[in-house]
């Protein structure tokens, strides 16, 4: 990308409109005018009828989109900005309420690092085609934030306990693993998206099926009856003693994730999945925006982003953890 390049470019290439994602540098992370850009290009894919379908990539090779700008959202949070704060997610829940609400075929292509607001720019479209380079994660309880992007309407839905599993610990989803949890519907190898890409600006949304390969059970199902044994239960007490009690090599590393992450974030994702259980997706947006404030507000969130993405030393040190119930004000149980 050059200097004067836009951070998403919008083409229309044949029958398909194209959106790249064009901050490689920063894994293609969203920032405020990347969502402002996002936005207006839906306006116009959607009322464009020569646009069958939608298409939309990564730029650099390394990421579809790492997640949203949350450094920036630290800064404006120590600041005291709380209206940007809110300006920044509202801006990212509006552009996902609106993929969700799209009515044409919204074809993501994923290859490589998705996580956290690509999640949200992905999941609510119509196709979400993996490669096996791609890397599919909620992180957020490790910088002590909560699954967002619309999430809290997603994971409560997905087979079993596997949404509350992603959710508290965070966990990574290789290629095919995506499609097996439920997060994507295609897997499709990388040497194969140049003849997909070229056969989806025929318009034909169809093509994703034809070049998709079926994905047979694998790690996630091997792994889920011990996933619903351990992340079945309703409170993180009872989530860990399940844990012990499982005494696997795999129970004791997500028992170890779940002391390292923030105690007060795995307090709030446990409540904000099990509100969002019982709501429709614009239900658990406005959910999710009323809690950025206070979470944001929390020390844990500006401590979680300074230990993982800005000194990158990896040893937060979380406050206390308390009742979380103030968190949620305005929202019926």
């Amino acid at each position: 990308m050059t200097e004067t390049e836009p951070t998403v470019l919008l083409r229309q290439e044949g029958a398909a409109g194209t959106l790249l994602l064009n901050r490689p540098r920063a894994l293609n992370a969203l920032d405020l005018p990347m969502i402002a850009q996002l936005d207006a290009a839906i306006g116009r894919l959607r009322d464009d009828p020569a646009v069958r379908l939608v298409l939309l990539e990564g730029a650099g090779g390394k990421a579809f989109c790492a997640g949203g700008d949350v450094r920036r959202v630290r800064e404006q949070a120590l600041a005291g900005d709380a209206a940007g704060v809110r300006a920044f997610f509202a801006g990212e829940y509006a552009v996902n309420a609106a993929i969700a609400s799209f009515a044409k075929p919204w074809i993501s292509l994923i290859d490589g690092v998705c996580m956290g607001g690509g999640i949200g720019l992905s999941v609510h479209g119509s196709h979400r085609v993996v490669t096996e380079h791609a890397l599919i994660a909620m992180p957020e309880t490790a910088i002590a934030l909560f699954p967002d992007v619309g999430t809290s309407f997603i994971l409560p839905r997905l087979p079993g306990a596997l949404g509350k599993w992603l959710a508290l610990t965070g966990a990574r989803l290789r290629g095919a693993e995506a499609v097996e949890a439920g997060l994507a519907t295609h897997f499709v190898p990388r040497d194969r998206l140049p003849a997909l890409r070229a056969a989806l600006l025929e318009g034909d949304a169809a093509a994703v099926d034809q070049f998709a390969e079926a994905v047979p059970p694998g790690p996630v199902a091997a792994q889920r009856p011990a996933i619903d044994r351990c992340f079945g239960p309703s409170s993180l007490p009872d989530i860990q003693a399940a844990l012990a009690a499982e005494g696997t090599d795999w129970a004791r590393a997500q028992a170890a994730i779940l002391d390292r992450v923030s105690p007060t974030s795995l307090a709030v994702t446990l409540e904000l999945l099990r509100r969002g259980a019982g709501l429709d997706l614009a239900g658990c947006l406005a959910m999710e925006l009323a809690l950025t404030g206070p979470v944001t507000r929390h020390p844990d969130f500006a401590e979680g982003v300074r230990a993982v993405l800005v000194d990158k030393d990896n040893a937060p040190r979380w406050a206390p953890p308390g009742d979380v119930a103030g968190f949620f004000p305005a929202i019926a149980a």
